[in-house]
């Protein structure tokens, strides 16, 4: 398809598979996602700043706008999350960058009683945004733990393990749970081991037995929950995860 498109040829695509063409470069397309979509940035935008926008002479306006491009260029539909859920973050992120740096909101601000008139809705405002950043940020966050989960997930599907299988298997006792997270620290931190893991899907008993006091009994029996934790401690996209997994590693 050459560099013009009909407008009527690119509403009936998939969103995604326009964000795609823009990836690879097709200015076209990009210009036209831009163009379709400036109401709906606005939209976050001002709700967002709990203002209403003007694209030309709002600062916020036109860094939801920039934001939105950044979002194509950033997308990956193997996430899981739709195109305008990721955009969405993207520029809630960005404008929450963009209020920091401008010290448009502080935690430690001032009482209201202290201000009269606009000094007064201009000391509202700050409290609007600040919580309105919070929000945002609890939103980014379960965003975010969603998409490790489904990352977890994909990755657990490549050792024909899944989510309920883990519920199922997952050891009820701590001793069982600390010889299992050992177990995976010990993989983690010996790249044979876990090359050995990667490339044969399998846990390398023989050199596991000859490090640590476990049984292969045992260690059969506890493979997928290894297995599960050694990606959890391997994979640096697995943070909320792994500070979950580190608190189990730590009871007593």
């Amino acid at each position: 398809m050459g560099f013009l498109f009909r407008k009527r040829n690119m509403v009936t695509d998939d969103l995604t598979e326009l964000v795609l063409k823009a990836q690879a470069g097709d200015e076209a397309v990009r210009e036209y996602l831009i163009k379709q979509y400036t109401p709906y940035v606005l939209k976050v935008a001002s709700n967002f700043c709990k203002k209403f926008l003007n694209m030309g002479e709002d600062d916020e306006a036109s860094i939801g706008l920039l934001a939105f491009n950044e979002a194509i260029d950033k997308y990956a539909p193997d996430k899981g999350a739709n195109f305008l859920t990721f955009s969405e973050v993207v520029i809630k992120r960005r404008l929450t960058d963009y209020y920091r740096r401008e010290n448009k909101f502080t935690s430690n601000t001032v009482s209201l009683n202290n201000y009269n008139g606009e000094e007064n809705q201009e000391q509202e405002k700050f409290f609007e945004i600040s919580e309105a950043t919070k929000v945002f940020q609890i939103q980014e966050e379960s965003f975010e733990k969603k998409q490790e989960i489904i990352e977890f997930s994909n990755a657990l599907a490549s050792f024909d393990i899944t989510l309920t299988d883990l519920v199922k298997i997952s050891p009820k006792h701590y001793d069982a749970r600390q010889r299992a997270y050992e177990v995976a620290k010990l993989i983690v931190g010996q790249k044979e081991l876990l090359d050995y893991l990667w490339n044969k899907k399998a846990l390398p008993l023989k050199q596991i037995e000859e490090q640590v006091d476990v049984s292969r009994k045992t260690l059969e029996r506890q493979r997928k929950y290894i297995i599960a934790l050694v990606l959890i401690l391997g994979e640096r996209n697995f943070e909320h995860l792994r500070s979950y997994i580190n608190h189990l590693g730590k009871e007593g």
